[in-house]
């Protein structure tokens, strides 16, 4: 009997060391388990701060690129609005100009034959010149074309651009002699011809910084562009990452989560299974030893021991 006693007392030794062993265990693995849950859900909140973040900051790239596109567009559209408006002013100031000298040396003809310039001969082609030297009659040159047949283009569009000329004076002024006239008349042209040589000079001038301004502004964009493509991209990039992070962060949050729970049943069943035995170990030990000592004293009396 004693020594099934001391067996007992020897199996609930083991067995409280190896509950308290296994419960401190328990525990300490439920500690480390609720520790990288905590970090685990700190780091994904911050991973969903980033990647709002970064959908804030490519959404302002992609409308800013949008933007940049379009105001290249219209800026394009306003260039060729402004080079055409310029071919067409150049176009007619030359012929304006062309004109004015035309007019300016028949009046040479009118009033200082040696300073007007004869229209020049129309050459004969090689066929006329046989035909000529043979006796016959060159081709009659075709009456020139143009504006009073002076062969030069009637203005483009000038009609619609300019008022109507006034109505000419119902009757002659009075007679005055051809050299009277003379100075005041291509004095008046040369002016004409001066202010069409400045509109010109003006509009090349307007023109030149018009399109500097313009390819200075196409580079910039061209660079601002490319700044913000790149930029676009690595942010398109860091934010795949990190929602590939956040992925990876919810899976352990996950199976953190479902280990922790394990491990708190698991330490619920060691608490079930061994917190009798611990509470009761020491009442459990001294009652076995005063049975034991019990025992021992009635096999001594048994053996005629005087305990009296």
């Amino acid at each position: 009997m004693v020594a099934l006693l001391q067996g007992e007392q020897e199996e609930d030794l083991n067995k409280k060391g190896s509950c308290e062993a296994d419960i401190d265990t328990a525990e300490d693995k439920e500690k480390t388990l609720k520790h990288t849950l905590s970090t685990t859900e700190t780091a994904i909140q911050g991973a969903e701060d980033d990647i709002a973040a970064l959908k804030s900051d490519i959404a302002a790239l992609e409308a800013g690129i949008k933007a940049l596109d379009k105001s290249v567009a219209e800026a394009t559209a306003q260039r060729k609005a402004e080079q055409d408006q310029y071919t067409e002013l150049m176009a007619e100031d030359a012929a304006a100009k062309e004109l004015l000298n035309f007019a300016k040396n028949r009046l040479y003809k009118f009033y200082d034959p040696k300073l007007h310039k004869p229209a020049p001969k129309a050459e004969l082609s090689h066929a006329e010149r046989i035909n000529v030297n043979l006796g016959g009659e060159a081709t009659p040159t075709a009456a020139p074309g143009g504006i009073a047949g002076t062969g030069i283009a009637v203005l483009t569009q000038t009609a619609q651009h300019k008022d109507a000329p006034p109505p000419p004076p119902e009757t002659f002024g009075a007679y005055t002699k051809k050299s009277d006239g003379k100075s005041g008349v291509i004095a008046m042209i040369d002016l004409l011809i001066k202010d069409l040589d400045k509109d010109m000079t003006e509009a090349q001038t307007e023109e030149s910084l018009s399109q500097k301004d313009y390819e200075t502004m196409m580079s910039d964009a061209k660079e601002k562009r490319a700044q913000d493509s790149k930029a676009l991209n690595a942010k398109s990039s860091a934010k795949a990452e990190t929602e590939a992070d956040l992925g990876l962060l919810n899976e352990k949050k996950e199976s953190t989560s479902n280990e922790l729970m394990a491990t708190a049943k698991h330490i619920s069943a060691l608490h079930g299974e061994c917190d009798w035995l611990i509470q009761h170990f020491d009442a459990r030990k001294e009652a076995r030893s005063s049975e034991i000592d019990a025992l021992g004293k009635a096999k001594a009396v048994l053996k005629g021991a005087d305990y009296a």
